[in-house]
């Protein structure tokens, strides 16, 4: 089976079909990505073939100019959940411009399958035009993609139209590797995938080995705290936000935090307490395996890869689907989000919700629970056998 993967121009985007990919590859298909040079990078480092097409996207930068010198949870109003469609905007446009060369790559290319992230409309069209199933792959929690696209469908009926397709079409199947427990009650119905942590390559690092093995110098009541903003958050003037979040850890007793940090930003955050150590990003799958906590932006990957180990979570969304999320991990009592930014610029509403995720032993039960659910959902390589039947199209039956 020949299978075509595509994206939307953000890394972040394109990490959660990893596994899945791997697990393609490893059952003998073929597997090729086609995606702007945004994201070959992270194509690159995930062991992956890819094919860049269309010029450079640069959302980073088109962020900055849209938030100025704020973070985003300043600069841009949390979208009502009437209005949620309307955050595909972005994308629709990107379709229109994007389209004809993922016609005509997909045309020479001849794919079986086409495995896509949920906002990548280009790739319903393009499978529509080529009779090819196409599956979407849910980041998270998700509220957002099904009103989405069919908000945006009527903008795109002329681009489907000259594709020779009458409408834009729904994925064939959309996977879906959220906890059903988490996923947000208003998502479209989605084939349960198990989440496997993929934050991207890196060297296991001698002082982490040390830590795991317990040769270090923690009490047995020692807690450990993973924050981890994201390099996203950091880059959209978020390092003020972070210098918060660590001083709120200053003198509390028995608690180490590990802090991961790009160099070029740890000026920005200045001085920060004896019980937190800086550390350059790490996958976040190898730090919080032994964790109590992980503080975080609300991103998708950071969410599952904690409950993937059953940890409690603070989250501090900034913006689009990272307030599902955090929503979500609140709603389940898995974690405790502060979704403004005057709640998350307070030092004293930070401590107060870190000392009760740390104390208050409900938080770690529930994500005991959700990390169950998981372990109970099909694997990557049981839902190949799905993927394949579709390809086949002899329907769809659940793995196992």
């Amino acid at each position: 089976m020949r299978v075509l993967v595509t994206s939307t121009p953000a890394p972040t985007h394109f990490t959660p079909l990893v596994p899945l990919a791997w697990a393609l590859r490893a059952a003998g298909h073929e597997v090729l990505v086609a995606a702007q040079p945004d994201v070959m990078d992270a194509v690159r480092s995930a062991g992956l073939n890819g094919v860049s097409i269309g010029p450079w996207f640069h959302g980073d930068d088109m962020m900055l100019a849209l938030v100025g010198d704020k973070r985003p949870v300043e600069a841009i109003p949390r979208t009502p959940p009437e209005a949620l469609g309307q955050l595909g905007y972005t994308w629709m446009v990107h379709t229109r411009y994007m389209l004809p060369e993922q016609l005509a790559f997909a045309r020479e290319y001849r794919p079986d399958l086409i495995v896509a992230d949920p906002m990548d409309y280009g790739s319903l069209i393009v499978g529509g035009a080529l009779g090819v199933p196409v599956v979407h792959h849910r980041w998270c929690a998700d509220p957002i993609s099904g009103p989405a696209r069919r908000a945006m469908a009527p903008h795109l009926r002329r681009w489907c139209t000259d594709a020779g397709v009458p409408g834009l079409p729904d994925p064939d199947l959309v996977l879906d590797p959220c906890p059903p427990t988490l996923q947000h009650p208003d998502a479209e119905p989605g084939t349960p995938i198990r989440y496997v942590p993929y934050n991207g390559n890196g060297v296991f690092p001698s002082w982490l080995a040390e830590l795991r093995d317990g040769s270090t110098e923690r009490t047995p009541r020692g807690r450990r705290v993973v924050v981890s903003l994201g390099t996203y958050t950091l880059l959209l003037n978020g390092t003020s936000l972070l210098g918060r979040v660590l001083g709120a850890f200053d003198g509390l007793p028995d608690t180490e935090v590990i802090a991961t940090v790009p160099v070029r930003h740890r000026d920005e955050v200045g001085a920060v307490p004896a019980n937190v150590r800086v550390v350059d990003p790490t996958p976040l799958h190898l730090l919080v395996p032994g964790s109590d906590l992980v503080v975080h932006h609300g991103g998708a990957g950071t969410v599952l890869s904690a409950l993937v180990s059953g940890v409690p979570q603070l989250a501090l969304p900034q913006l689009g689907d990272t307030f599902a999320n955090s929503d979500r991990l609140a709603a389940t009592g898995a974690g405790i989000t502060l979704d403004t930014a005057q709640a998350q610029d307070d030092p004293a509403r930070l401590r107060e919700a870190v000392e009760q995720l740390l104390t208050d032993p409900g938080y770690a039960k529930t994500a005991g629970e959700l990390r169950q659910e998981m372990a109970d959902m099909p694997t990557p390589a049981e839902v190949v056998a799905v993927l394949e039947r579709l390809a086949r199209g002899t329907g769809l039956r659940a793995p196992g």
